[in-house]
């Protein structure tokens, strides 16, 4: 039976990355509190957000995407990951290449429409 409601090939997964990074579930502090938002009375009565710390680095996430505590204590610790990769090895994220990535396009897509503009101007 998985520990988080996910899959048991998504669960080593993000197992085998905890270790690979050296992150350890002793060293992660971990709360529950309300999530706000929709989902009716689940979401009124039962405490499914889940708060996690990273004692040796300090770095706190929060998740509450989800209805269900299980799904939100994986979704923490997959961000948990994400950010620590980010701060203390200073990787990049997919989700920060694919912004920069945009960021990039729309320079391009201004410079190219100012020039035409220019070109169309001076005619």
């Amino acid at each position: 039976m998985s520990r988080f409601g996910v899959s048991p090939e998504k669960e080593s997964a993000l197992e085998k990355k905890m270790s690979e990074l050296g992150i350890r579930e002793q060293d992660i502090e971990e709360k529950f509190t309300r999530s706000t938002g929709p989902g009716g009375q689940n979401v009124n009565k039962v405490s499914t957000c889940v708060q996690l710390k990273h004692l040796p680095s300090g770095i706190t996430v929060k998740a509450q995407k989800d209805r269900t505590q299980g799904i939100n204590r994986f979704l923490a610790r997959r961000s948990l990951i994400i950010k620590f990769e980010e701060q203390v090895l200073g990787l990049k994220s997919a989700q920060n290449k694919k912004i920069e990535k945009i960021k990039k396009q729309k320079k391009r897509r201004k410079r190219r429409s100012k020039v035409k503009t220019e070109t169309a101007s001076d005619s």
